[in-house]
């Protein structure tokens, strides 16, 4: 995971640049080959070949979601990003939904994985994951005036015989330098504060959690499918989540503030009861597991329920960063396109 969000951290400032040039739909399919790649990897895994995928996973990450952004903008504008982000992020989590209901009941009253067990799973994954991937040359190419308004296309159309032809190398710089000066933004530097507590909180959830509970002898026989039941009700909580603020987000007049002030205090119920509800060696029992109480007798229910609202929270978080990055990202490119005209029809007059 070190790896992985190392490589994609750094790998951010360069993609901007790889998505101007390639395009987004050949980015994302590119992208998806080397997610099918990773997950190949857990067939028959090897330490050489899990940390050499960890490293090109983390380079097609950032290229994948800078590409899907991008893919989001240039299909929504002020009025519809933040149902397309919303409809975006429920679709993204269902997977959770489905991988984990398999989980649940092919690993139900099993205390040991087995190989085979494990080369089932991975398979399956290595399959849809292809297929995934050869589905986002089904996604639509916007036309120009979906982008810039009716007004401005004309003009667009007139403007661009005359503008000179831009090698990759040209529209490469230019991508990179956009994204810094769109990094060092205000709202950004502002917005890069939850996004950093959002990245914590997945890497608690998606790692960490699912763990704890499987380590707790006191569920019995279920310790292990309960790790797929606990998946189940995170991505329920995402696509609810992710479906409700979608819907919502035409009609709501209040703005994102109340939903992310949602997401902090499901977030502080969440933390509290698995404080409450979890061992503290459960974290890093050994592979028996670990026998011992917290505050409270730990309880499936509970312990459930807490993942639900981990991914109710997340969503709140992430529906909302998501609809006004991509918000900023449409305004910023919209601006600059604008003045881009606005200077060429000087030059023609």
């Amino acid at each position: 995971m070190a790896i992985i969000y190392g490589v994609f951290s750094a790998s951010n400032l360069i993609t901007p640049s790889v998505v101007a040039v390639v395009g987004p739909q050949l980015s994302m399919f590119a992208s998806g080959l080397f997610y099918s790649m990773y997950i190949a990897v857990f067939i028959q895994p090897f330490t050489w070949s899990f940390y050499t995928a960890s490293v090109f996973i983390g380079i097609a990450a950032a290229v994948l979601w800078t590409a899907q952004g991008n893919c989001l903008t240039i299909n929504s504008d002020e009025h519809t990003i933040g149902r397309n982000s919303g409809i975006f992020w429920a679709l993204l989590q269902s997977s959770l939904f489905f991988g984990n209901l398999y989980i649940y009941f092919a690993w139900q009253g099993k205390t040991q994985i087995s190989e085979g067990d494990r080369r089932t799973v991975f398979i399956a994954l290595t399959v849809i994951s292809l297929v995934g991937t050869v589905l986002f040359f089904l996604i639509r190419k916007p036309d120009s005036e979906n982008i810039l308004g009716e007004d401005e296309s004309s003009d667009d159309q007139d403007v661009e015989v005359n503008e000179p032809a831009q090698n990759n190398m040209t529209k490469a710089v230019d991508a990179f330098k956009k994204s810094l000066k769109l990094c060092v933004t205000k709202e950004m530097l502002l917005l890069s504060i939850t996004t950093a507590y959002t990245g914590l909180e997945l890497t608690f959830f998606s790692g960490v959690y699912g763990t704890c509970i499987g380590a707790v002898n006191t569920f019995g026989t279920e310790e292990k499918s309960l790790i797929g039941l606990s998946g189940i009700f995170i991505g329920i909580g995402e696509i609810l989540g992710g479906s409700l603020f979608g819907l919502l987000s035409k009609n709501n007049r209040f703005g994102r503030n109340p939903v992310v002030l949602l997401g902090i205090l499901v977030h502080f119920v969440a933390f509290y009861l698995i404080f409450l509800n979890m061992p503290a060696d459960a974290p890093i029992a050994p592979l028996e597991g670990t026998d011992s109480s917290a505050y409270i007798k730990p309880s499936k229910e509970v312990a459930i329920f807490c993942s639900l609202l981990l991914g109710l929270g997340d969503s709140c978080f992430n529906t909302q960063l998501g609809s006004r990055g991509c918000s900023l990202t449409a305004r910023a490119v919209y601006t600059e396109t604008v003045t881009f005209l606005h200077k060429s029809l000087l030059k023609i007059k």
